[in-house]
């Protein structure tokens, strides 16, 4: 009887294990995060920052996208169909005012603000491009539409005085599309929006003799007070093979944005998380790209848009 009686303990015992493991398995919360297509920063960043959030974060799982990036992602997570996304600044801005491309308001937050990034312009030695006044009657790559990339570019050439219906042909070529049609001599010019140095750009720079593109300060001035979501940066002379001069750019700062109404309690941990794995750990992000040395406590907090307050939580306990 005694035996019968143990037996039937166990197995009551071996139950409750397999159902309080169900349960805390159940508890985990699946994430999903946008990031850009293969070529630019946003595709590695995204992945690093998904491991650890799964690796650092007991309860949390997460998974990296590939999409089309800015607006595509404030799309996503505008409608809640991805948790976070990567976006420029000024596209999130954008988003959450419902101003063009946007046909309405998004409730986007953000967790931080990552990094700031140059509007490359990118030529060849052979096409005899040395300014943007030598574009005229060319034709330009501008990424694809709607992109963060495209909006920018746009916004320098209308600002430097084109028409541009009648005074360049533009083309909408995405990064990997506009590498090769360069190459090819398919398109004289390229506009690309991400951190140095980019993959995309060194892979032109391994087989043509590339030209970098500035802006003039008088351009520059005008477009950041024309539109205050805008920086000015400069690429450093060396970043890219044989151009050895610094490149003044238009800048954007990039976001990782969630919905307004992502739990609390997440947006601190996810956050959290990254920031301790920036250059530190198996995880850390400097080892997928150095331009994670920009995730610090004091440029996170500098976004063009409003901050979680789970993030906010976050940046008051390590100030």
């Amino acid at each position: 009887m005694k035996r019968s009686l143990y037996v039937l303990l166990a197995i009551c015992l071996a139950l409750s294990l397999v159902f309080s493991g169900q349960a805390l398995a159940q508890k985990k919360t699946f994430l999903t995060l946008g990031s850009g297509s293969p070529g630019g920063v946003y595709y590695p960043l995204g992945g690093g920052m998904a491991v650890i959030i799964e690796k650092a974060v007991e309860n949390l799982r997460c998974a990296a996208e590939s999409t089309g990036a800015s607006v595509e992602n404030s799309r996503l997570v505008g409608l809640r169909e991805t948790d976070m996304g990567m976006i420029m600044g000024s596209v999130a801005y954008k988003a959450t005012k419902g101003e063009e491309p946007f046909e309405k308001k998004y409730d986007l937050v953000a967790l931080f603000q990552m990094y700031s990034a140059p509007e490359h312009i990118v030529t060849t030695k052979q096409s005899g491009i040395k300014s943007i006044a030598d574009l005229k009657g060319k034709k330009v790559s501008i990424d694809v539409p709607g992109s963060g990339c495209a909006t920018q570019a746009r916004a320098i050439l209308s600002e430097y005085g084109y028409d541009l219906e009648k005074d360049l042909t533009l083309a909408n070529l995405s990064q990997t599309e506009s590498v090769q049609a360069l190459k090819d001599g398919v398109v004289d010019a390229c506009f690309f929006n991400f951190a140095y140095p980019a993959s995309a750009v060194m892979d032109l720079a391994a087989t043509r003799d590339i030209v970098m593109v500035p802006l003039d300060e008088a351009l520059v001035a005008k477009l950041t007070k024309k539109y205050p979501y805008y920086l000015r940066l400069v690429i450093p002379a060396g970043t890219y093979s044989k151009v050895d001069y610094d490149v003044l750019c238009l800048g954007d700062s990039n976001v990782l944005a969630a919905h307004r109404n992502m739990d609390k309690k997440i947006a601190y941990q996810v956050t959290k998380a990254i920031f301790e794995n920036v250059s530190t750990g198996p995880y850390a992000l400097t080892n997928i790209h150095p331009i994670a040395a920009q995730f610090t406590t004091a440029n996170a907090v500098n976004s063009p848009i409003p901050l979680h307050p789970g993030a906010m939580q976050y940046f008051k306990e390590v100030k």
